[in-house]
């Protein structure tokens, strides 16, 4: 297929694993936006970091809410969490819609948590899960274990890459995704600190491939989640409003926007042959002129 839909929502997300009246809640908005999305004729729709549940340090903490400790996992209601996560994938094959959410991935005791992305299929099937492989100080210090490899994962003839959060401040991560082949890059994110829709739309520009961003809904009033075309341009924002919603557009392979057209068809060709080592055979060396460097 040479065009598919994206959407890219934006949830309340919360912040209280031992809440399991939240995590209810989240679980019945993100189904809700499934919805929504399905009935746009989306075939993917993305979701944000921690979409069921991004833990607040400060509820976290062993050591109380004043002072930033080890996390206490032991009363996260994992129950009522892998509950919301089943629904969320059956809601996907009622649908007929690919699904990309966020949750904490429990691990053996002691180990602490992974910071998980799921993707479900069409079908309601668990694909592949996605484990956030660069940690904030607080996430390493105190809360998550790190993932350990990328995920590229395909949807109707479309690759997709994955990014969590403060993952957009590694550039090789997103020159991984290129090198993998990816038609677009989803970032998924519970907070703002990291300018990720600047760096979205940058690297929309510098990889030629689409990116959608996807921000907890109470932080879009600072980004709004949307999707970026390659070369850099916004092709969808979700309101700027606190609120949860949706944002789509269309990912078209042969689309005749100059911009994208551009960027698919010649940059990202052109880009990869001088990585390929376009460059090499026109090299010079041993020329007088060219290697002393302390002369006109």
């Amino acid at each position: 297929m040479n065009t598919l839909r994206l959407a890219v929502a934006q949830n309340i997300v919360p912040g209280d694993p031992y809440d399991p009246r939240g995590l209810h809640a989240a679980g019945a908005e993100i189904r809700r936006l499934m919805a929504e999305a399905a009935a746009a004729g989306a075939r993917l729709v993305q979701f944000p970091e921690g979409s069921l549940v991004y833990p607040d340090k400060h509820v976290m903490s062993s050591g109380g809410p004043d002072v930033v400790g080890e996390a206490d996992w032991s009363r996260a209601a994992w129950d009522v969490i892998g509950e919301q996560s089943e629904a969320i994938a059956a809601c996907a094959g009622r649908l007929g819609i690919w699904t990309a959410f966020g949750a904490p991935h429990r691990l053996t005791a002691p180990n602490r948590p992974l910071n998980g992305y799921y993707v479900v299929s069409d079908q309601g099937e668990l694909v592949d899960r996605y484990d956030k492989r660069f940690l904030s100080h607080t996430e390493i210090s105190h809360m998550f274990t790190p993932g350990s490899r990328p995920l590229a994962f395909e949807v109707d003839g479309f690759r997709f890459g994955t990014a969590l959060c403060i993952e957009v401040q590694f550039p090789e991560l997103f020159d991984e995704y290129e090198r993998l082949g990816v038609d677009c890059v989803l970032i998924s994110t519970d907070g703002v600190a990291t300018s990720p829709a600047t760096i979205a739309q940058a690297y929309g520009a510098m990889y030629c491939y689409w990116v959608g961003l996807s921000v907890a809904a109470q932080n879009s009033t600072v980004a709004a989640s949307g999707i970026v075309a390659p070369g850099g341009a916004w092709l969808a924002r979700c309101a700027a409003d606190g609120r949860p919603g949706i944002s789509v557009a269309d990912l078209e392979r042969e689309s005749t926007d100059p911009q994208i057209m551009v960027a698919l068809q010649y940059a990202r060709p052109w880009r990869r042959s001088a990585r390929a080592g376009l460059y090499d055979a026109r090299v010079v060396h041993g020329d007088p002129r060219s290697d002393p460097r302390a002369g006109f």
